[in-house]
């Protein structure tokens, strides 16, 4: 099977590249693409320990640079993608930047903004579970060499 360049599957595949780049640093691997028109604008990982901040998560570090590489604050004609579904304060940070549409892999039962409900803005759409086997496996592996 082929992807479409455009397809969703495509983009969390680039989200799956900053989550490798994120492991390699021995950080959690969880990688982040923003697209707009067609193309990727951002991309991240998390930073958490490289940084020595806790807001270092790969959403938080695609908005800073969506936002930069656009001129503005709002996203509302962008994409996030990223590897797992976010948490209550990158959903938060979601809300604020008017994101269009999040598409996320792997679900966090624990952590999820789901979890929690009403944290997107109103008009943001979702879409989960794309790629969710390889983006919950690199996850599970991750923290398998933690325990």
């Amino acid at each position: 099977m082929t992807l479409s360049v455009h397809s969703d599957e495509h983009f969390m595949k680039q989200a799956l590249k900053e989550a490798h780049r994120a492991l390699e640093l021995d950080e959690v691997p969880v990688g982040a693409v923003i697209v707009g028109n067609k193309r990727i604008i951002a991309r991240a990982h998390n930073l958490t320990e490289r940084l020595n901040d806790v807001t270092a998560h790969a959403e938080m570090q695609a908005f800073t640079s969506a936002a930069e590489a656009l001129g503005g604050k709002y996203l509302k004609d962008c994409t996030l993608y990223v590897t797992l579904e976010p948490c209550v304060m990158c959903a938060g940070a979601s809300f604020w930047s008017h994101i269009g549409k999040i598409v996320y892999g792997a679900p966090d039962p624990k952590r999820g903004y789901s979890k929690f409900g009403g944290l997107l803005h109103p008009k943001t759409k979702v879409k989960g579970g794309v790629l969710e086997e390889e983006c919950s496996e690199l996850l599970k592996s991750f923290f398998a060499t933690k325990r």
